[in-house]
């Protein structure tokens, strides 16, 4: 394993870094380190965390899911939050290459606040290359034959040189399918059903409101600047606003009340920050 091997191993810690640092902004801690990443087997890495916090698995999961997928070689892997004083498992779950394979269990609980270590497995890199390699001369051999079988059975077709352009009248586009779970404080987010949830009571949200909460969800205690949000809920739809942002802005914060640890402050002169206190877990 040399060359670019060695870089794709040097991203994943990167990688695992980060989800550390999120997790922590999830949980409302913005201040303290997540410690240096520790390779403890061959494909095994363990995160641990400078102080206690409190996590929920819907965001877990979703983190973990989001980030790791700009890993090419991190397909199938196993991830276990650990108790820091005798190892015992507190939470896991298993993502793999086929979807249909994941083991997902325990969504809508949060775990109470303690010492935490996350354990990740990744399935061994000589396995993810040889299964690579045994695709790709599948997908190879089917495609030949599958050429040599059209072109035996089907006769081509000549297009007149003068024939009009055909335009698809209903382009199609990617979107991710996957549920966005979000925890704010003592809140829940599902952006896909554009919910926010405290104390099992649901407030709902307009469609334009859960889209500028979702960036803001996804860069908590970040600042925000104003021309992105427009820039990105409005602009790119074809739509110029002028004081529609601030009305919008105006209305979330309303919704936002329930929990007074999380608000959306005003940065003058720049934009906005979701703010979540170091307090909003303090009881858990």
């Amino acid at each position: 394993m040399t060359g670019g091997d060695d870089l794709d191993f040097a991203r994943r810690e990167v990688l695992l870094r980060k989800i550390g640092h999120e997790i922590l902004l999830q949980s409302g801690d913005n201040v303290s380190r997540v410690l240096p990443v520790k390779k403890t087997g061959g494909d095994e890495y363990q995160i641990s965390f400078e102080h206690a916090f409190t996590f929920h698995p819907d965001s877990l999961v979703h983190t973990t899911q989001r980030l790791l997928a700009k890993d090419r070689l991190a397909s199938d892997y196993v991830v276990n939050v650990l108790n820091c004083g005798d190892s015992s498992v507190a939470y896991g779950f298993a993502i793999s290459g086929n979807k249909k394979d994941d083991i997902i269990a325990c969504l809508g609980r949060v775990q109470p606040k303690a010492c935490y270590l996350l354990s990740i497995k990744f399935q061994s890199a000589e396995i993810n290359t040889a299964r690579d390699r045994y695709l790709l001369g599948g997908m190879a051999l089917v495609a030949v034959l599958g050429y040599i079988f059209m072109r035996t059975a089907k006769p081509r077709s000549v297009v007149p040189e003068d024939a009009p352009a055909t335009t698809d009248d209903h382009p199609t586009g990617i979107q991710n399918p996957t549920t966005s779970m979000f925890t704010l404080g003592s809140m829940l987010f599902d952006a896909d059903t554009r919910k926010l949830m405290i104390d099992e009571k649901a407030i709902d949200l307009t469609k334009t409101e859960a889209r500028v909460l979702r960036m803001f969800a996804l860069a908590p205690n970040e600042a925000i600047e104003r021309s992105r949000l427009q820039k990105e809920i409005w602009e790119d739809e074809g739509v110029i606003v002028g004081r529609s942002l601030d009305m919008f802005i105006s209305k979330l914060r309303k919704k936002l009340e329930p929990d007074p640890n999380v608000k959306i402050v005003v940065l003058r002169g720049k934009g906005y920050r979701l703010q979540i206190s170091s307090k909003a877990y303090s009881d858990s």
